[in-house]
Parts: structure tokens; sequence; C-alpha cells
């Protein structure tokens, strides 16, 4: 075949519309229809302080905010000043005191086909609580900061969201990384904790990470 015999001589042009009142999807689920949703985007828009405060509605606040945006020197500015609110207990305890306990929260796929899990909101409150006790129990507190090195296992969110809970900083390190890249960036985030996996599998195979482990802790004084 030649260069000109294999050039492309049209193009199909897609002219159908999908309204998404016709398919079976969450968007659809919550009742909003496109028109209204074109209506909110142009709030969002025209009018993005006022959007922002009825959507802030939708979330539980310890305390209010004074205002939802100040402009300051520093990109994006200040959002929602003086408010106080938990991510953790907006994702959790909020649905469990909702009635939404026994609701499935999370799914999680394993690497192996057949060994999924899954948590209702119950179940990730309880073990996130214990995940936030332990860490209290060893003396962290807000502010301070913690590593998680893991595979994407259900703990990593589970430890994430009990970081959120007590107000500890948590840095991801991307499960795949080497031993160094992590032991850097320990370092640099200053971290008391490393939250990790003594191996991790991937398309059936086991790689084990004992020895890394006691390697990164032995070489990092802040562990």
């Amino acid at each position: 075949m030649s260069k000109e015999d294999s050039k492309m001589e049209s193009v199909l042009t897609e002219t159908r519309i999908f309204d998404p009142k016709e398919l079976d999807t969450d968007f659809v689920k919550s009742g909003m229809k496109i028109e209204e949703y074109k209506k909110l985007y142009q709030q969002s828009i025209e009018d993005m302080e006022g959007f922002w405060r009825e959507q802030a509605k939708s979330i539980d606040w310890f305390k209010p905010f004074d205002s939802v945006w100040e402009k300051t020197d520093l990109f994006p500015g200040r959002w929602f000043s003086g408010g106080k609110l938990n991510v953790a207990y907006n994702c959790l305890d909020r649905h469990v005191k909702a009635g939404k306990g026994d609701i499935v929260a999370l799914i999680w796929e394993a690497d192996e086909p057949g060994k999924a899990k899954r948590y209702t909101y119950n179940d990730l409150l309880k073990e996130v609580s214990k995940v936030a006790n332990a860490m209290k129990e060893l003396g962290l507190k807000k502010g301070d900061r913690v590593t998680i090195w893991l595979p994407m296992i259900p703990e990593l969110a589970i430890i994430m969201l009990a970081c959120a809970r007590i107000g500890v900083i948590h840095s991801i390190v991307f499960g795949g990384f080497s031993k160094e890249a992590v032991k850097d960036r320990i370092k640099d985030s200053d971290s008391k904790l490393l939250f990790t996996s003594d191996e991790t599998v991937r398309s059936g195979k086991f790689y084990p990470k004992i020895a890394d482990i006691v390697k990164i802790i032995n070489d990092v004084p802040t562990i």
C-alpha cells in the first residue's frame, strides 16, 4: 500500500446527542437534569462565592466559616476563613449517624480475581478509629508528619482517613519506588512514622520489602 493509499480520506463526525436522563448514572440518580446542571455551572462562574457558600452546606462544620473566599498575595487565596471541619468525620461519622452505617463505602479489588473486599461505613469507621488511636498512643499529634509507602490496598485509604481524623499530615510515596526514593521523602517531610507492608503483590508475584524497610529505618533518625 502506498502512502497515498494509506491517507485518511474521511473523518467520522458524530452528531447524535445523548441526554443524561436516559442513562443509568449517579448523575441521573441524583435527580438533577442537564438544564439544572447548566444553571448551577453558570452560577459558579457568575457568583463564585454564593455558589460555594451553598455547596458548603452539604458538609458538616464544627465551626462555621466567616467568609467564603479572601484574596491574598498567594494563589488561590484563603477559602472558608475561620471555619473548622474534619475530613474523616465528613467521610464516615456523619453517614453512620445518618443511619447509613451498613451501606458499602469501599470496594477493593485485589490483584487476584475473586479476592475483593467490601467495607461498610461502620467497618471503615472502626478501622480508622483503631489506627488513629494507635498513632495517638505513639505520641503523634496534630501537625506531625508520617509517610505511607503501601500498595493499593484498603489500609492505604484507612490510614489516610486516620491521619485526617487527628490532624496528622501524611506523605504518600508510590508503592513501586525504591528504598532510596522513600528514604529521601521521609527525610524531606521529617516524618516520625512509616506505614508500609512486608511485601507487595503484582501480577501474582510477591516482592518482599523487609530488607528495604530495615535499611530505611536504620538510616532515618526521625523514624
